[in-house]
């Protein structure tokens, strides 16, 4: 699901990370204050505000608006909707995804919306 821009753009943060000792070899992706714990949702929060604030965004946004964002594109690029369906969602005061209920031959070979192009 992730451009080949991004998924290099998000490794050279791990090895970066790593090297400078920021990152634990069996850590987060996006440690928070404390590296064995996750970025709490306040955390995430911000960050999401200052991209908008640093995009020109004037309007309200949220990590769940970046949700929408990814699956309006997903559904311009022809994705199938069920794949879109399959994907992790949030549980309700949770900071963990739950899989999703969609039956399992439509998450077996989901193509990535890259790869369809």
């Amino acid at each position: 699901m992730l451009s080949p821009q991004l998924l290099e753009l998000l490794r050279d943060w791990w090895r970066q990370g790593r090297r400078l000792g920021v990152l634990l070899p069996r850590g987060w992706l996006f440690p928070g204050r404390n590296p064995v714990e996750p970025l709490s949702t306040r955390q995430l929060n911000r960050a999401v505000h200052a991209a908008a604030e640093a995009a020109g965004i004037k309007k309200r946004v949220s990590p769940h608006t970046l949700r929408h964002s990814f699956a309006t594109h997903l559904l311009e690029q022809d994705t199938d909707i069920r794949v879109i369906q399959s994907l992790p969602r949030r549980r309700p005061g949770c900071g963990s995804a739950m899989p999703s209920s969609t039956p399992r031959p439509f998450t077996r070979a989901s193509p990535t919306p890259r790869s369809a192009t």
